[in-house]
């Protein structure tokens, strides 16, 4: 099996799996009791959400463990939104954002909040002169993710953050960074609100971070008997597995993006024999997403054809997957190209023989479908 799905979802890491086992079967007392399992529970809570707040260099009080990136999403926006509806009702998020934003984004639009989309430059990555114009005396909120999951361009928030502040710095800036986290450096400095998932850095599914910067006025959505944004009892085994998986994704980050970066030129090379295909990247996209349009071949018959090889792409975001990439739409405004997009994610943990067997095949596939079209 050949896997190249990462951006969609990744492998549970075996040391990640033995923690999450280990505390399933030994830390099983609920850590807000007051018995003694429940405080062997509580200190490993608290040793995890430690781990992760020096790895991340954020306040252990600005980080809550969450469901995943959509739940964090929805807590950043809206709780943001409700929180500071008296200085305004007019938020802005870019074209490039991940399906659940949209959703979350038409949810406020329903209650009354105003939206503007920011444009993109032809190389992906806000157009900070639309940005300045689209800001205004009600706008209280900019959301723009780190990475786009679909092309891997990737936003140069410090910057972003600084257009807004110069505009005006009570406007909060989120970001959805399940893309970059564990792939690029992510400086928290950056954005006041942000996102992520642990399936992405090789965790279990069903865990992720909000992270708020202290100050930061947000509602809280879910109530119950504690008094935080994620409120029930902690997941545990899920919590220690995301520290553990984030601390060894950050270990040694620029080694394993060395190896991305080799596996991505090869990976490039071999698509840029074929006259036919787009290779939808720029400078500013991140190795370990690639993206292209096949223009004359259907995505979905491509992927199966690929699948018969075990052998796994995907064509856009597992949660838009075979409808038209608005990603690559906000890219190249080329309906074709966006229809007919195939993204290749790609890992440290590939290896040399998966991405030959994976170029080897891919090139008889096209060869063989491009010539039935033709």
């Amino acid at each position: 099996m050949v896997y190249l799905d990462y951006s969609a979802t990744t492998p549970v890491l075996p040391e990640v799996l033995d923690s999450y086992n280990k505390v399933s079967s030994e830390y099983f007392g609920n850590s807000n009791s007051l018995h003694n399992l429940g405080i062997k529970s509580r200190e490993l809570l608290e040793s995890a959400s430690k781990q992760v707040s020096e790895l991340l260099n954020v306040g252990i009080d600005e980080i809550t463990f969450t469901s995943g990136a959509t739940e964090s999403n929805n807590i950043a926006l809206i709780g943001a939104c409700l929180a500071n509806k008296a200085k305004g009702n007019h938020i802005i998020v870019s074209k490039l954002e991940h399906p659940s934003i949209y959703a979350i984004v038409d949810y406020l639009v329903s209650i009354g909040f105003k939206v503007s989309y920011v444009n993109n430059t032809e190389e992906g990555v806000i157009d900070f002169e639309d940005l300045k114009r689209k800001m205004n005396e009600d706008t209280i909120l900019v959301s723009i993710c780190a990475v786009n999951s679909e092309t891997g361009v990737r936003q140069p928030l410090k910057t972003i953050k600084q257009v807004i502040n110069k505009f005006n710095s009570d406007i909060l800036l989120h970001s959805d960074i399940t893309q970059a986290l564990g792939k690029v450096h992510v400086n928290f400095s950056d954005f006041d609100l942000a996102s992520a998932s642990g399936h992405k850095i090789y965790a279990p599914k069903g865990v992720g971070l909000f992270y708020k910067k202290n100050g930061v006025k947000c509602q809280k959505l879910l109530y119950g008997s504690e008094d935080v944004y994620h409120p029930g009892t902690p997941a545990l085994p899920l919590i220690v597995s995301f520290s553990k998986a984030l601390r060894i994704s950050l270990h040694e980050l620029d080694k394993k993006l060395e190896i991305v970066n080799k596996w991505n030129e090869k990976i490039l090379k071999n698509f840029s024999k074929f006259e036919s295909i787009k290779i939808n990247n720029s400078k500013y996209c991140i190795p370990h997403i690639i993206n292209i349009s096949l223009m004359d071949i259907k995505p979905e018959t491509f992927i199966h054809a690929l699948e018969k090889h075990e052998i796994y792409v995907s064509s856009n975001t597992a949660c838009s997957s075979g409808k038209l990439s608005t990603s690559v739409m906000a890219l190249y405004n080329d309906k074709v190209r966006a229809e007919t997009t195939i993204r290749i994610s790609i890992s440290c943990l590939t290896k040399l023989e998966e991405i030959t067997v994976f170029l080897n095949a891919f090139n008889g596939v096209y060869d063989k479908l491009h010539s039935l079209n033709n």
